[in-house]
């Protein structure tokens, strides 16, 4: 029986962390910064996801020294003109949680008739000093208010196109199946099927 491949996965979302392992299966074992003894706050200074992803892999490769995973993900609105994007994560404020970041959005969005939005994910594996990328993209629409208490972020406000019930209203399985975050994993596992790394020191 093959060894498990293991990926050192420069997060400390534990939510994040859940859905790379449910979504690449029982091939990898994933590790992230608290598993790996790191300090989870990693700085973020770039302007697109594209920056903060590789700044955020850089960091752990040059640490550790063997092939790195990170990601950013940001929500998109349209009549935001793609507002929160890179700034998701403190939309409300430096200090802020979820339930700020929502009802911020929520109250820009009041009264406008465009709700439509996409969730935008950017992974960079970095190895052997280069870095490649991979994305992956959900289209949706804002609901009107908070509903489901599944999921995480701005999940209870999101609504995958095609869908009646935001993000947060459906289980780990039916939200993985369609994700931002599956698409750009799906693109990293068919690289990682496709070349020989060596992700062991």
């Amino acid at each position: 029986m093959s060894k498990k491949q293991k990926l050192l996965f420069a997060t400390g979302n534990a939510h994040k962390l859940t859905e790379l392992r449910q979504v690449l299966g029982q091939q990898y074992e994933i590790a992230g910064l608290k598993d790996l003894g790191i300090p989870t706050d990693i700085p973020e200074t770039g302007v697109t996801l594209h920056e903060n992803a590789a700044q955020k892999a850089q960091y752990l490769y040059e640490k550790l020294g063997t092939p790195c995973l990170a990601e950013d993900t940001g929500l998109e609105v349209e009549a935001l003109d793609g507002a929160p994007g890179v700034y998701s994560a403190r939309f409300a404020g430096p200090d802020c949680n979820a339930e700020e970041n929502m009802k911020k959005l929520l109250n820009e969005l009041e009264g406008c008739p465009n709700r439509k939005a996409r969730f935008r994910t950017v992974i960079a594996l970095v190895e052997g000093g280069e870095m490649t990328f991979f994305e992956g993209i959900c289209p949706g629409t804002i609901a009107r208010q908070s509903k489901g208490d599944k999921g995480f972020g701005y999940d209870p406000v999101f609504i995958p196109e095609g869908f009646d019930k935001t993000f947060a209203q459906m289980n780990a399985r039916e939200k993985n199946a369609i994700s931002h975050r599956k698409k750009a994993v799906e693109l990293l596992a068919r690289h990682l099927n496709n070349h020989s790394i060596n992700f062991r020191k």
